[in-house]
């Protein structure tokens, strides 16, 4: 930790990261918590960002149905999956997960009194860990995957992997390569079980206002074809927007929607639209303009996965450059042509599904101006591709049920 102050100081003072719920962080449990009462059991779910938020809504609401008795709190470790959470969950049941030292753990554990802690993935914290197994709650790691990118780290390190994981009384793995992964690391194969995948249950949100009123722009001005272009991270937009130019040749009244993955970046982006003269709008300062020809960069949170389902084509983004990409699930529920990158790493499993069912395009940055227009110029193609996309997504579904059972066997257990 002291050796990497440096590069944390760095990202608060420039990007403001890590600054919200700081104290929350070193161990000071906010009078914002509605703590338990001294007869009342908690359950504690530990959910990294937004996209561990999302996964695990539904998984709360069925612990919740089947454990009316309990509180449930959730934590989380980015500013974007606290505001999510607090929407999510209530205020008074959310909070920044602490920073891995004991002083800053054993505050919550004390306060919360936890019968069980549910973590989602593969946030393996020492002394969190260590701690909570001492104090006496269960441990599950749901929805546990172990990424290409990850396994090899993990791997040089089983042997001190082995002692924390052990720690661990249930994995609940996504698929049964993730599985036979974590007991290559050193889990206990007794203690692993495969229950799917949790985002295949995530439910097609409430659509915000903001749906409707880009829709009602588009059609009054008659705009289209419709790109959302998602999760984008840097070295891709310039790539998308090149991309997006030649599409106006021929789709002069072509909209994209562009959404970077991370706050920090939305000036920057702002500026390469300026930079390449194209014209756009911010999403924070939209009334309603006419969007036929440019871009509406969305400089907010929480908007992109309901804003998929005006796409013609959506692009998920991480893939053009190699940052492992983002999850296809959300433009898949509406149904929507899907074009990633073929960096996707981190969502293998989900990509080569739907890659083996022709329900996805994966290109490469050459291919991705082709690959669009294309789909634009074949109908029939592209609304198969995304129909494709939405069968495989109801053939997956059922994690959260299976996920909920195996934590309802592990809270009987005596």
């Amino acid at each position: 930790m002291l050796v990497s102050l440096p590069y944390w100081l760095f990202q608060m003072a420039r990007h403001g990261k890590y600054r919200k719920g700081f104290a929350e962080r070193i161990g000071r449990v906010s009078a914002r918590l509605r703590l338990p009462g001294e007869q009342e059991p908690v359950i504690w779910v530990h959910a990294v960002s937004v996209g561990e938020v999302l996964a695990v809504a539904r998984l709360v609401e069925e612990i919740q149905s089947r454990f009316p008795r309990h509180r449930i709190f959730v934590s989380t470790t980015t500013d974007t999956g606290q505001a999510l959470a607090r929407k999510r969950f209530g205020e008074a049941n959310v909070f920044y997960f602490p920073m891995d030292f004991g002083f800053a753990i054993r505050p919550y554990l004390r306060a919360l009194r936890p019968q069980m802690v549910v973590v989602v993935e593969t946030e393996f914290w020492p002394n969190f860990m260590r701690l909570v197994h001492v104090s006496g709650a269960r441990i599950a790691v749901v929805n546990a995957r172990i990424s290409d990118r990850s396994w090899p780290s993990y791997r040089r390190f089983r042997g001190l992997l082995r002692r924390l994981l052990a720690n661990v009384d249930l994995f609940l793995a996504q698929t049964p390569e993730d599985a036979a992964r974590l007991q290559d690391i050193g889990a206990r194969a007794e203690r692993v079980r495969v229950t799917g995948n949790l985002k295949f249950d995530i439910p097609v949100p409430a659509p915000p206002v903001i749906v409707e009123s880009v829709r009602t722009s588009i059609a009054a001005s008659s705009a289209g074809p419709v790109l959302v272009c998602g999760s984008t991270m840097d070295g891709e937009e310039p790539l998308l927007l090149k991309a997006f130019e030649n599409l106006r040749v021929q789709h002069p009244r072509a909209v994209m929607i562009l959404a970077p993955r991370h706050p920090e970046r939305f000036e920057a982006v702002a500026t390469l639209l300026e930079q390449m003269s194209i014209g756009f709008c911010r999403r924070s300062r939209w009334n309603g303009e006419p969007l036929a020809g440019g871009v509406l960069l969305l400089d907010t949170i929480g908007e992109l996965a309901a804003l998929y389902a005006l796409a013609d084509i959506a692009f998920v983004g991480g893939s053009l450059v190699p940052r492992g990409g983002h999850n296809i699930i959300e433009p898949a529920q509406y149904g929507v042509a899907t074009v990633v990158g073929n960096h996707t790493e981190n969502f293998r499993d989900i990509v080569s599904l739907f890659h083996s069912r022709d329900a996805v395009r994966i290109v490469g940055p050459a291919e991705l101006p082709l690959v669009l227009l294309e789909l634009l110029a074949n109908d029939e193609e592209r609304k198969a591709l995304g129909q494709r996309a939405a069968e495989t997504m109801r053939s997956q579904i059922g994690a959260t049920a299976r996920t909920a059972d195996k934590l309802q066997e592990l809270l009987a257990r005596p």
